[in-house]
């Protein structure tokens, strides 16, 4: 494959994957809405076809005019842009849809491919916007996906589940950066044991180009960290990269309440832990990044980017009051 149309693509996951086909020598086309700022708008390398994704008519001229060997769909939130982009580039060498870890369906541990089930998806959630429909919504994305394997499109899914790294515009990995950074005392909600999986968005790049390359058509395939963490051991290793010490306060529903905080206000925490398999990518030949050097390169480009996190989880006069109290039973 030479040619590859990356729909999205300026942003965050979309700009590693440019940027990892560009290494692999790819010829990368992107095809969005120029909506944001493209950081490859001086690189002569990568040429851009504007036009909307959720436009049939927009995706079909992006596809005559740029003939791409792979299709990499960054943006396809509604079983629908996967259902129209299925079928416009039904004759590419590769489609690869990115999903998401939240499409499962039960609560396994770990989640794998084949085995745990995709959440339903109704007609009202397959067209609406909200945040408790995602995971529906890109259920059915992947079955829109298989469907059309099952016709013999080249059509397979990617399923990062919570992406962190440079130009993360979500800042939930941001906030607790921000929090190491300055303050000696942090307060984690739980025991510290919480685990909710994790991918260096350069690892989910290299994945999506792993699998357009190398996966089987109608098929899905997850992408996290090859080593998992704790919520707490994540912080100790961020301590270690912004080479700070800091003491950490567990605190349950109960103690949070003294500051009118709640388990789940904080970025990164999950009560029932969040873990898949990745054993099916890495038997194509797939990597993940030293979880050292991913946090030490996630952390060099936050410290440069200004992003701070505080609006993604509890303001820390909130948190002073949880301290405050804890101290006070303590005495």
């Amino acid at each position: 494959m030479d040619d590859a149309l990356v729909v999205g693509g300026t942003r965050f996951i979309g700009r590693h994957l440019v940027a990892e086909l560009l290494a692999h020598e790819y010829d990368v086309t992107l095809f969005n809405r120029g909506n944001h700022d493209n950081p490859f708008a001086e690189d002569g390398r990568v040429d851009h076809v504007e036009g909307d994704r959720t436009d049939d008519d927009a995706l079909e001229a992006a596809a005559r005019t740029v003939d791409p060997d792979a299709v990499f769909d960054c943006v396809a939130y509604h079983p629908a842009d996967v259902r129209a982009a299925t079928r416009v580039f039904e004759d590419c060498e590769a489609y690869v849809y990115v999903s998401s870890g939240a499409a499962y369906g039960r609560e396994d541990i770990p989640k794998r491919e084949d085995e745990t089930p995709l959440a339903s998806c109704t007609a009202e959630q397959a067209t609406n916007d909200s945040r408790d429909s995602y995971g529906n919504r890109k259920a059915e994305g992947d079955r829109v996906v298989f469907a059309a394997a099952d016709d013999g499109v080249n059509a397979m899914a990617v399923r990062p589940p919570i992406v962190y790294g440079p130009h993360d515009y979500t800042e939930r990995f941001a906030f607790w950066v921000d929090r190491v950074r300055r303050f000696d005392r942090i307060v984690v909600p739980g025991d510290g044991t919480n685990v909710w999986h994790r991918v260096y968005v350069e690892d989910v790049a290299s994945a999506l180009r792993v699998v357009a390359e190398r996966g089987e058509p109608g098929e899905a395939y997850n992408v996290g960290d090859r080593r998992i963490v704790t919520l707490e051991r994540m912080i100790e290793r961020l301590a270690d990269t912004l080479e700070t010490d800091v003491e950490v306060v567990y605190a349950g529903s109960r103690e949070l309440a003294a500051g009118g905080i709640e388990l789940e206000d904080y970025p990164l925490y999950r009560d029932h832990p969040h873990i898949v398999s990745t054993a099916k990518l890495a038997e194509l030949g797939w990597e993940s990044t030293p979880l050292s050097t991913a946090i030490d390169r996630t952390v060099a480009e936050h410290l440069e980017s200004g992003r701070d996190g505080r609006g993604q989880g509890p303001c820390r006069d909130d948190e002073n009051r949880v301290l405050a109290a804890l101290d006070y039973a303590d005495r």
